[in-house]
């Protein structure tokens, strides 16, 4: 199949599937003319790669993921090893946007939102 039944079957942009090739994260085989020619296999990991970033993988871990996918002698513990780092990062962002929120929630409440200048948060972002 071309790019563009490619990028209708698994969701993805051509471009997407373009940037993906150039990396060598999927790399369909070429038709004599020169273009991509997707086969099952490439759609399968085009659509394996989606998930994976839908659940916020970077495209170094869906390398480590896909390859981790094609071995049959692979040990679970190698994906899940990175499936729990990922999960670890995850909860440090949460965590760093809790704590943005608490910090500017409390800023909002201590501002009077009137019409003097004098403001909380404006003096809160000019703090070294």
């Amino acid at each position: 199949m071309n790019i563009k039944d490619a990028a209708l079957h698994s969701g993805l942009p051509a471009k997407t599937i373009r940037y993906y090739d150039e990396i060598g994260l999927v790399t369909p085989p070429r038709d004599s003319n020169g273009y991509r020619a997707f086969q099952e296999t490439e759609l399968h990991q085009l659509v394996f790669v989606a998930h994976a970033r839908a659940l916020g993988f970077t495209i170094e871990d869906c390398r480590a993921l896909l390859t981790l996918y094609k071995d049959d002698q692979r040990a679970s513990a190698d994906v899940k090893r990175i499936a729990k780092e990922h999960l670890k990062q995850i909860e440090t962002k949460i965590s760093d946007l809790q704590t943005m929120r608490d910090t500017l929630s409390h800023l909002i409440d201590e501002c009077n939102g009137d019409q003097r200048p004098d403001c909380p948060i404006l003096d809160n972002f000019r703090q070294l």
